[in-house]
């Protein structure tokens, strides 16, 4: 969340066009909303049991990798649209 609020004025500060501007936010935003999948899969699995499980640990295993994607997206459109100057 911290992230978002810092990217959303940055974006239009360095943003050039409001399409840039558009998709700085929209990738930061995607990987919030990442994230709260990610804790909502977690929580789920929780509940379920707190026992070890190979699944349960691949599941979240997963969940952690698809924020750290999303959030390579965002800083990969972020270098391009800032390097592209």
């Amino acid at each position: 969340m911290l992230l978002l609020i810092i990217a959303v004025p940055a974006a239009f500060w360095l943003g050039g066009t409001g399409l840039e501007r558009a998709v700085m936010i929209a990738v930061v935003a995607l990987a919030l909303v990442v994230e709260l999948i990610n804790a909502a899969i977690e929580a789920v699995v929780d509940r379920i049991s707190l026992e070890n499980h190979a699944l349960a640990k691949r599941a979240k295993d997963i969940g952690s990798a698809a924020v750290m994607v999303s959030l390579a997206n965002a800083a990969a459109v972020w270098l391009v649209i800032l390097l592209s100057r």
